[in-house]
C-alpha cells in the first residue's frame, strides 16, 4: 500500500501496556503512510510497562470504526485484573461488528476471549490454557502458531492474534492484511528481523 492510500489505525493505550509488543507494526506502519493514533479510557496519560508516559490522542468514547483501518490491542496487566479494561474489549466487538479489522497480542487475548469474540474465530495466544482460564468456549479454534488471522465472515471484520513473545509475526499478519508489504516481499520482511536473514534485505528493498 502506498503513502497516497494509507489510513489510520488506532492503538490502544492503558497502564502497563506493553510498548514493545507492537513496535515493529507502528514503526513499518507509519514509515509506510499511516498515521497510527494512541485511544486512552480518556485523554489522561498512561505509563507503559517500560516506563514511558504516552498523551492519548483522543478518549475511547470518540473512537468510531468507520474512522480507522485497524485497533490494535497490546498486553497489560489490567487484562487478568479486574474490568478495567473491559471497555476495550467491547470496542473489539463494535469494530469486527463494523468490518474493521482488530489486531491483539498477549493479555488482550484474554480480554476477547471474555468478550466472546475469539468463540468461532481461529485464534492464537501465550498458550491455550491461559485463554481455558477465561472460560470462553472457543478452544476448539485455538490454533498453535505463533500469530494467526482470521478473515471473519458475514461481514464482520479480520482478527488477528498472537502470543506475547511473538511481535515480528504479529507485526507480519498486521502487514499482509493491510497490504503494507506482500507476497516476496512480506516473507522477506519477517525473515529479516525474525531470522536475522541478510539476504533478505535486498528482497525487501528490491523494486
Amino acid at each position: 500500500m502506498t503513502s497516497s492510500s494509507a489510513g489510520t489505525v488506532h492503538l490502544a493505550v492503558y497502564d502497563t501496556f506493553a510498548d514493545w509488543e507492537t513496535g515493529y507494526a507502528t514503526a513499518h506502519l507509519t514509515q509506510n503512510g499511516y498515521t497510527v493514533r494512541t485511544v486512552g479510557l480518556s485523554r489522561e496519560p498512561v505509563t507503559t510497562m517500560g516506563g514511558l508516559r504516552v498523551q492519548p490522542d483522543l478518549a475511547l468514547d470518540e473512537l468510531r470504526p468507520q474512522e480507522s483501518e485497524l485497533l490494535i490491542l497490546t498486553g497489560a496487566a489490567g487484562w487478568d485484573t479486574g474490568d478495567t479494561l473491559t471497555p476495550f474489549a467491547r470496542a473489539a466487538r463494535a469494530f469486527l461488528d463494523a468490518g474493521t479489522p482488530v489486531a491483539a497480542i498477549c493479555g488482550a487475548t484474554a480480554g476477547l476471549a471474555r468478550e466472546g469474540l475469539l468463540d468461532d474465530r481461529a485464534h492464537t495466544s501465550a498458550i491455550s490454557f491461559y485463554l481455558a482460564a477465561t472460560g470462553y468456549a472457543g478452544g476448539e479454534r485455538y490454533v498453535e502458531v505463533d500469530a494467526v488471522t482470521d478473515a471473519g465472515a458475514d461481514g464482520g471484520g479480520a482478527l488477528i492474534t498472537a502470543g506475547p513473545t511473538e511481535p515480528v509475526a504479529f507485526a507480519r499478519e498486521v502487514f499482509g492484511l493491510l497490504g503494507v508489504y506482500e507476497g516476496k516481499k512480506l516473507d522477506a520482511w519477517y525473515r529479516l528481523f525474525h531470522d536475522s536473514d541478510a539476504s533478505a534485505y535486498e528482497v525487501l528493498q528490491g523494486e
